[in-house]
């Protein structure tokens, strides 16, 4: 039996088991799918040794950066992210994909209008440099949001009425707002977001976060990061098997 699965620390919010288990059973795929929650990523060799009918895995937080080293080929995307989220394993080679740029430009491309030129992308992790990425082939400016001062980039502090009315596409990378904390959000002033505005969280659990519920209030147009998650997965499961 084919094996595939998924590495990072924690995996409690992981969808990708549920998803692929019920793709397996509902399609009749002799496959199982499971979840290495490994403390650090050197841990990854010994999962490969103690599997060796890994076909496949994807990579969540905190690893999709500091798997790189480990993997012999990249993709191009993957290369040009600088980050990777699935790694097809064959007769020993690891090559590594970055799945999370299909899911996010074909979830949020529908929701482009022609004044959405700039966008704000909040968090500076492995998720992030696929939206940087994203937003460029989509034809967007960008720039990032951070907690702490850095040059090119924003300060939470540095976000006022003007930055939201020229930056109107709002991208949160960030894990604020995610179950079990889901009174939290990033801290913006979201008194001054328009209808111009669109917010979109990467964040699935819950699936209206307190960033949606505040851009909702203001009459932004917002979407979670389900739809994209199933993307990728779909795109994970083509990797695996090109």
């Amino acid at each position: 039996m084919d094996k595939y699965g998924i590495i990072g620390n924690p995996l409690g919010h992981s969808f990708s088991k549920g998803f692929f288990t019920e793709k397996f059973t509902r399609e009749g795929i002799d496959a199982q799918y499971l979840n290495f929650q490994i403390p650090e990523i050197k841990a990854l060799t010994k999962v490969l040794k103690e599997n060796p009918e890994l076909k496949g895995l994807n990579v969540t937080l905190p690893y999709k950066t500091v798997v790189i080293p480990f993997l012999d080929e990249l993709s191009q995307e993957a290369r040009e992210i600088g980050a990777v989220n699935v790694i097809q394993i064959r007769n020993g080679h690891l090559k590594g994909f970055n799945s999370d740029i299909i899911g996010f430009t074909k979830s949020i491309q529908p929701l482009l209008k022609p004044h959405h030129r700039k966008a704000l992308i909040l968090g500076t992790g492995g998720a992030s440099k696929a939206i940087r990425v994203g937003l460029k082939r989509l034809g967007l400016e960008w720039k990032y949001v951070s907690r702490t001062p850095s040059d090119g980039m924003f300060c939470y502090n540095d976000i006022t009425a003007q930055t939201l009315q020229e930056y109107e596409v709002i991208i949160n990378c960030s894990p604020v707002g995610m179950y079990p904390h889901t009174n939290e959000c990033p801290a913006l002033p979201y008194e001054h977001l328009t209808s111009d505005n669109l917010l979109f969280d990467l964040v699935y659990n819950p699936l209206t976060t307190l960033f949606m519920q505040k851009g909702t209030q203001q009459g932004a147009t917002v979407k979670n990061g389900l739809e994209m998650l199933h993307l990728q997965a779909i795109a994970s499961w083509e990797f695996w098997n090109e």
